[in-house]
């Protein structure tokens, strides 16, 4: 993949096979590659070779909207419209009331929007502003579970929130998306660190693939170094958390 038609690849030789319903992981440092790889999904940069294919249908034969309708995306910067909440969610009118209660419950809003005064026809000003930052990003949640994409993407959409609020949402996901396939771009270690397996990009080259056990194994490794830097307390958090994320035979979820 590249910018131009003269400039430099920015992302070489990256070949892998994700299954149905896995959760994955995408670190690395700044400009490894991670943004490439999401705007190669969405065709927002054509490949300069190869392809990519889904479900083995190759994407580039796709007409776009057909494409990006079927993929369901958080951005790090949660969108929401001047309207009504009802209209946030559901813009074009195919979800019943229950649907759209059952979509809120499951992004912890419920409760919220119930207390409103008008409930799901309270007013939405501009981008939101009248919600903070993680109900805007939980809305869009529930927006995602209306949406019925088999392929959901998260870029860097809990890096602003607060711990506790991220493993708030990284709960929902888990248990509400259990049946999709989730690509979670990540900065913070702790989003990621529960992953089915995590990709590592350094320089436009996809240097990492495996379960967070397996990957910490490897003293040299680069996601072993990308943990060691968050702090000793921290690195050995994290490192718990992906020895748990094993059967009770002791071999890592796959």
């Amino acid at each position: 993949m590249r910018y131009s038609p003269h400039s430099p690849l920015v992302l070489k030789s990256v070949s892998l096979e994700i299954k149905p319903a896995e959760k994955i992981g995408v670190v690395g440092r700044t400009a490894s590659g991670k943004t490439t790889l999401l705007m190669s999904l969405f065709r927002l940069i054509e490949p300069d070779s190869g392809q990519i294919t889904i479900d083995g249908v190759n994407i580039a034969s796709m007409g776009l909207c057909d494409l990006r309708s079927r993929i369901a995306i958080i951005p790090q910067e949660p969108v929401l419209f001047m309207g009504t909440i009802r209209s946030n969610l559901d813009p074009f009118g195919k979800h019943s009331d229950e649907e759209l209660w059952n979509a809120l419950e499951c992004a912890n809003l419920k409760q919220v929007v119930q207390q409103l005064p008008a409930q799901l026809e309270a007013i939405v000003l501009e981008n939101g502003s009248n919600y903070s930052l993680g109900q805007k990003q939980l809305f869009c949640l529930s927006r995602a579970v209306l949406n019925q994409s088999k392929l959901l993407v998260f870029d860097e959409a809990t890096a602003a929130m607060d711990l506790e609020t991220d493993a708030m949402i990284q709960k929902t996901i888990r248990n509400v998306f259990s049946d999709r396939t989730i690509l979670t771009i990540a900065h913070r270690l702790e989003t990621i660190i529960d992953s089915d397996r995590i990709i590592v990009m350094e320089a436009g080259h996809l240097v990492e693939f495996d379960t967070p056990a397996r990957l910490l194994a490897n003293e040299q490794g680069i996601f072993t170094k990308l943990v060691e830097q968050t702090g000793p307390d921290s690195a050995a958090s994290l490192r718990q958390i992906a020895l748990s994320h094993q059967d009770d035979n002791g071999r890592e979820a796959l």
